[in-house]
């Protein structure tokens, strides 16, 4: 039987776009009048590419002589190919009759072989099973589109992105494509109604189709396409900002965002501190993967690996800002966009149920929207978040590991009328389960202000800070992430550059599992 049609695995690695690629995709476009992602072009492109290099295949193998079927007639010097072997080919150099008392009349062909080899074949065989010219060999899974697009998919995606960018005839939206042809002329009026529309939603971001029921579109249009065009157009005006999640078209208008969604708040600004990342040891590493810091680099985390929750010691500057870091695991648990930086959608407090309008901000690894929400939990830095995948699209359910309040000894800070703090074990009201070693009560946040206006230099600043925090260890022993949760208490700051200072800076001595203390003649 003749072996599945393949493709080698470099094939796809390897493939270009060509013009009349990426013509046959405008014709697809032009013919269904609905805009499409790059995915589904995708799936559309390589199922073109599938069936061109089979019969390219098909053709190149009969192009080698007649096919040999069993119930033909051959005669000496004819060049045949054989399909049930995957299409090797052969020459007649002599026919004899052949003799079995159960077969009626029939011929033997000895046929001399590409290989030199030489082979015997019946022939005039009115029944035989390579007769059925339908039969063919069951398709190789390998060569089927979806296989493709799950093995190569983003290589080919990657790369149709790359020729349509180039291609005047084509405007993108959303994550999906069209014909700049096709689109209908949105007029400056319409977008002003949309704006007004907008408006009177007060910031809530609303779908295309909510825009539409005010505007004027010309009838009898594709639903799609006119629902495309207006999206383009609010696209180029910068009145506009689409910040639904992918899959999903929100609009907004930019003037009623947040502004710590539009800008980074103040507590979250981190002024670039120079350091060497490869000083840091196994164990800091490991100590940095787990504190979810958004500045800390992604590192390649598997695509496929799934990721059900995330539990997050709240520092300082997220608590004070009233949002979520968003870590390279994080990232799994919160919406994505195709294009827009922010995202706007719902959080979910897991034990009340209560929804939080919220965003994403994904340029800037942060979300925002839950200043309240922390304080109605009474939140301090050290407090523990649980984040996990919601029950709905665009929802991530929220929940604080809240305990009874009671009081509790807790590492205290107290700022002084000087603008000096101290920090002291004493006991507080505490409502939420904490990480040891990360919490710090701050009786009024407000107090903190003049500290972080001073602007120390850093290591002034975290020699202060190590000498303050050892106090309340009768052999001056400090933990690196005691040192990060405090330093975050009046400078943001991630944890690298202020573990690589730990392990360079003589003035810092570590003694063993992570703990330091200030080297005796700094004491």
């Amino acid at each position: 039987m003749a072996g599945a049609f393949k493709l080698p695995h470099e094939y796809w690695l390897s493939i270009q776009v060509t013009p009349q690629d990426v013509e046959n995709l405008h014709t697809i476009l032009f013919e269904r009048e609905t805009p499409l992602t790059t995915r589904d072009l995708a799936a559309e492109y390589v199922e073109a590419r599938i069936r061109a290099e089979r019969s390219a295949a098909e053709s190149k193998q009969n192009a080698g002589g007649r096919s040999f079927l069993p119930k033909e007639k051959y005669e000496v010097g004819d060049q045949l190919v054989f399909p049930a072997l995957n299409w090797v080919r052969g020459k007649v150099f002599a026919v004899r009759s052949g003799v079995n008392p159960s077969v009626s009349d029939f011929d033997v062909l000895i046929v001399e072989m590409d290989d030199s080899t030489e082979r015997m074949f019946a022939a005039r065989l009115d029944s035989h099973l390579l007769n059925d010219t339908s039969l063919s060999t069951p398709e190789s899974d390998e060569v089927s589109s979806a296989h493709i697009l799950r093995e190569h998919g983003d290589v080919v995606e990657t790369k149709l992105e790359a020729a349509f960018n180039t291609d005047e005839g084509l405007v993108k939206i959303a994550g999906r494509w069209f014909p700049s042809a096709l689109l209908i002329e949105i007029n400056q009026g319409q977008l002003n109604l949309a704006e007004a529309v907008l408006d009177m939603s007060a910031g809530e971001p609303l779908p295309t189709q909510a825009l539409m029921k005010d505007i004027e579109l010309p009838a009898g249009v594709n639903p799609k396409l006119a629902e495309f065009s207006l999206n383009y157009a609010l696209q180029d005006d910068d009145r506009f900002d689409e910040v639904g999640p992918a899959g999903q078209v929100l609009w907004c208008l930019r003037r009623l965002e947040p502004d710590y969604v539009r800008e980074i708040p103040p507590p979250l600004d981190y002024i670039e501190i120079e350091h060497d990342r490869s000083v840091m040891s196994p164990a800091m590493k490991d100590l940095e993967s787990q504190l979810d810091d958004e500045l800390t680099p992604s590192e390649e985390l598997d695509p496929r690996e799934e990721i059900s929750a995330v539990t997050i010691s709240l520092i300082y500057p997220h608590l004070r800002a009233g949002t979520l870091p968003m870590s390279e695991r994080a990232r799994k648990l919160f919406p994505t966009a195709y294009e827009t930086p922010r995202v706007r959608f719902t959080l979910v407090d897991g034990k009340t149920k209560q929804r939080i309008p919220a965003w994403v901000v994904l340029e800037h690894g942060y979300v925002f929207g839950l200043r309240e929400w922390y304080k109605s939990h009474q939140l301090i830095p050290g407090s523990l978040v649980q984040v996990r995948k919601g029950e709905q699209p665009g929802e991530v359910i929220v929940e604080v590991k809240s305990q009874r309040s009671s009081k509790d000894w807790v590492r205290t800070v107290m700022v002084g009328t000087d603008g000096g703090f101290v920090f002291a074990m004493l006991k507080q009201s505490i409502t939420a389960e904490f990480n040891d070693r990360m919490v710090i009560h701050v009786s009024d946040f407000k107090t903190l202000d003049p500290i972080w206006e001073k602007k120390r230099a850093f290591e002034d600043l975290a020699l202060l800070v190590m000498r303050e925090l050892a106090k309340s260890n009768p052999q001056g022993h400090v933990h690196a992430q005691e040192m990060y949760a405090a330093v975050n208490l009046v400078r943001r700051v991630p944890p690298a550059p202020l573990f690589t200072m730990l392990e360079t800076n003589p003035v810092f001595k570590h003694v063993g599992d992570l703990h330091f203390r200030l080297a005796e003649e700094v004491v």
